[in-house]
């Protein structure tokens, strides 16, 4: 499984690298923000993207609603220090598929990760 790590902070991408890899997930690339991500999604065609909110050049909720004008399906999950309900509710309708709060434990993105993907396979399943 190819995924796609958007955050401006190498920090906390080598920290979510260092969770997937526990995880056993090897295919990583990595953007600093959104322009950058459009193009990596559109290069490396990834089976998820985990997208920091807040970032220069293209922020979060914006990357979600360009990449989901035209991929309705691949899966988005916020990975963000934005708690408050009415962020997680835009985020929501913008298109993520789940919602991280940061800091998280590996446990925490690890069970994100695969309620998402879960849930996205029982949908697939049923069309």
């Amino acid at each position: 499984m190819k995924i796609l790590l958007v955050d401006d902070s190498r920090t906390i991408r080598n920290i979510q690298k260092n969770v997937l890899g526990q995880l056993g997930h090897k295919e990583i690339a990595e953007a600093a923000d959104g322009v950058e991500a459009l193009k990596a999604i559109a290069e490396s065609k990834p089976d998820l993207v985990l997208i920091d909110w807040n970032m220069p050049n293209m922020d979060g909720i914006t990357l979600v609603r360009k990449i989901r004008e035209t991929d309705k399906a691949l899966p988005l999950i916020m990975c963000t220090t934005e708690a408050e309900k009415s962020r997680v509710i835009e985020a929501i309708k913008a298109g993520v598929n789940n919602y991280v709060v940061k800091p998280f434990t590996a446990e925490t993105l690890a069970e994100k990760i695969n309620t998402t993907l879960a849930k996205l396979t029982a949908a697939a399943a049923a069309h």
